[in-house]
């Protein structure tokens, strides 16, 4: 449409490219030929696999295998991209090759024109050559996997564990807040024994918790990377210290455990830590998923339901009914479970699609493992700051306490178990209370019958947690 072009040449001919772009012949082919759905690789992958050819560099020109004026030039290049000034760069749709070879393309491209560019040459002179200069010791292959690892390791550290440890500190924080509110338990929706507000959101906090330990055995299992594979895990035309050098160097650089693999083979052909990580982040979802229900839940009504909790009052609930008030934070973390969880089943079945020595959906695999870490970090963040942290508990828990029918439960080791049923059905029939039917029923004097339904007693010994 009239846009200024320079020709490119690969190793199947020419091709016309924007004058002013840094990509080149091999990532134009593959923008016309997936014209699919308009979704790229996230920023943070793009400054992964910036930072592997930043190392990859450093290292090739300490092996003797680069020239270091060049090498200087490709890791210049090679910051500006993981710095995200190149993302407008990166222009390959994720429904791509299979292998990401693409993307990987596109890297060696945008970083083998940058770094031409700053060595005075003009953009597809191939001063700096995209394979034989950017490249070596690298195959799309284990590149592109371990530009997976590394980038969920980095938004795990980054993204998704501190809004996780912070949502655990308030739901521990409510847990003391709330230790004295003792009302009514549920199980099956249905009243049961006393708890106390505090314990339940204990258990909120346990969740996370151990949410938080699988996402750390998570990042060990990513820490093994690809990279020293080249094409089918054998290593050909890679330096035999090239891999452990680079993975030293991105260690050091990124702040986070990178390792080769100790088994190739297995690193190029399957997915395996990639969807043990996204089943880490599922679990993470269906617990935030529970824990925004509950709170949902028990801020019901506030009259004709539930309502022990009042949420924080954040926006207006209804454009017809004046002063009603909706969950819209719990509303918003649940629908980002449900993301999470088909983002799972599509890294799962990703994780299905290693034929032989190499798996061939790992694009769509890094796409949604990155987005589910990105909206659980957010919708924790969120729901900590607007909902956890505001929520109060109301008289409603401990009033309807007294009139529960499972208070019964407390009489049957005096009177037995048949004897407190038939309270328990009388006091259903008639609308009184436990306390009141009992006193008719049994032999139990007032002050015994005061200790025996203590809801106190009922609830286990110790203290509120403590920070």
């Amino acid at each position: 449409m009239g846009e200024e072009v320079r020709i490119e040449r690969d190793s199947m001919g020419p091709v016309e490219v924007p004058a002013n772009a840094y990509y080149g012949a091999s990532t134009q082919r593959a923008v016309l030929n997936f014209p699919i759905s308009g979704l790229r690789f996230p920023p943070r992958f793009i400054h992964a696999l910036g930072l592997i050819k930043l190392a990859a560099a450093q290292v090739n020109v300490e092996l003797g295998l680069l020239d270091p004026r060049i090498g200087d030039a490709i890791v210049r290049a090679a910051q500006e991209v993981v710095d995200g000034r190149l993302d407008d760069q990166f222009v390959v749709d994720i429904f791509q090759t299979g292998s990401g070879t693409s993307t990987n393309m596109n890297a060696n491209e945008v970083i083998a024109n940058r770094a031409t560019e700053l060595l005075g040459g003009k953009l597809g002179s191939h001063l700096v050559h995209p394979n034989d200069h950017v490249n070596p010791g690298q195959s799309s292959n284990d590149v592109i996997p371990t530009a997976i690892h590394l980038s969920a390791l980095l938004a795990m550290r980054d993204e998704l564990l501190p809004p996780l440890a912070t949502l655990r500190r308030a739901l521990r924080a409510k847990a003391r807040e709330f230790w004295d509110v003792i009302k009514t338990g549920r199980t099956h929706l249905q009243d049961a024994t006393p708890i106390r507000l505090g314990q339940e959101f204990l258990g909120y906090a346990g969740q996370i918790e151990h949410g938080i330990r699988r996402l750390r055995q998570a990042q060990e299992e990513l820490s093994w990377v690809a990279l020293g594979g080249t094409a089918v895990g054998t290593g050909m035309n890679a330096h035999p210290e090239f891999a452990s050098r680079v993975c030293a160097r991105l260690s050091e650089l990124a702040g986070v455990t990178v390792r080769e693999t100790e088994d190739h083979f297995l690193a190029q052909s399957t997915l395996d830590a990639v969807v043990h990580a996204s089943g880490a982040l599922r679990t993470v979802a269906v617990g935030l998923g529970k824990i925004a229900n509950d709170v949902r839940w028990l801020a019901s009504g506030p009259r004709a339901g539930l309502g022990e909790l009042a949420l924080p009052e954040v926006q207006p609930g209804s454009s017809i009914m004046p002063g009603k008030v909706n969950p819209v934070i719990p509303e918003s973390v649940v629908q980002v479970v449900a993301q999470v969880l088909g983002n799972d089943a599509t890294v799962a079945l990703a994780g299905q699609g290693g034929y032989f020595e190499l798996n061939t959906m790992v694009p769509v695999a890094a796409y949604n493992l990155l987005q589910s870490v990105s909206l659980l970090g957010a919708a924790a963040a969120n729901f900590t700051e607007q909902c956890i942290r505001g929520l109060q508990a109301t008289e409603r828990g401990p009033l309807l306490l007294e009139q529960g029918l499972a208070l019964a439960t407390a009489l049957a080791p005096v009177i037995g178990y048949d004897a407190a049923a038939r309270i328990a059905q009388e006091a259903a029939r008639s609308g009184r209370t436990i306390r009141e039917v009992a006193r008719e029923r049994t032999s139990l004097s007032e002050g015994e019958l005061s200790r025996i339904l203590d809801p106190a007693s009922m609830v286990g010994g110790g203290g509120p947690p403590e920070a």
